[in-house]
């Protein structure tokens, strides 16, 4: 396993053979999406079967949209899951509720428009932050000038792919990177591609 200082989460993954690659790869993180209008949702019984695949080293992350909290601590408590990614309308009331039933990490994503949604994101409670663009997994990006006024760790999403995420990592440092619709070819996970962009993140983070 190479060592990154920039953390990688590779999200949305579906097939055994994804799991198969990120085993290979060794990043920090990997996604199963839970929320049913995704096109990469995987039931809760596909992401079980699927975790029991994944290198214990490798942290599952499920990500979640308005979803009952008692749903996210029940998968959590099963460790079908290791940690919990909010990608809805989940406010500090919401997080709350989460954390009376789960002491596991939290990470509340963030749909960057402007500098509101930043002054959101620092102010969060959520243990991670992460910043994207429209509902997650568009393969689009914000501006990502607006990261000057971040004063916390966060994840950056959001049009992300091998082309550009050796130039992104070089000048914010992120905490982590999170990719999705940039590893697929045809609305999959393509191998190649997964394989191109660690390689990419690695070479930059430790430069």
């Amino acid at each position: 396993m190479t060592e990154s200082k920039i953390k990688i989460k590779l999200c949305g993954l579906t097939r055994p053979c994804d799991i198969e690659v990120a085993n290979e790869l060794w990043p920090d993180y990997i996604g199963f999406v839970f929320a049913k209008k995704s096109r990469r949702y995987v039931s809760s019984e596909q992401a079980a079967e699927l975790k029991s695949l994944l290198r214990q080293e490798i942290l599952a992350v499920g990500v979640f949209v308005d979803e009952k909290p008692e749903r996210i601590a029940d998968l959590l408590r099963a460790g079908v899951i290791d940690l919990a990614q909010l990608h809805g309308g989940e406010d500090e009331a919401y997080i709350e509720r989460l954390r009376e039933r789960t002491d596991r990490p939290l990470i509340k994503a963030f749909r960057v428009d402007g500098e509101a949604d930043i002054e959101r994101a620092r102010a969060s409670t959520a243990d991670y932050v992460l910043l994207d663009s429209g509902s997650g997994g568009t393969g689009t990006a914000f501006d990502r000038e607006l990261l000057t006024l971040m004063d916390r760790p966060y994840f950056l999403a959001g049009g992300l792919n091998v082309d550009m995420v050796r130039l992104v990592v070089k000048r914010w440092r992120p905490y982590g990177v999170d990719v999705s619709s940039g590893i697929e070819t045809d609305g999959v996970k393509d191998a190649e591609k997964m394989r191109a962009f660690v390689d990419a993140v690695r070479h930059a983070g430790n430069a």
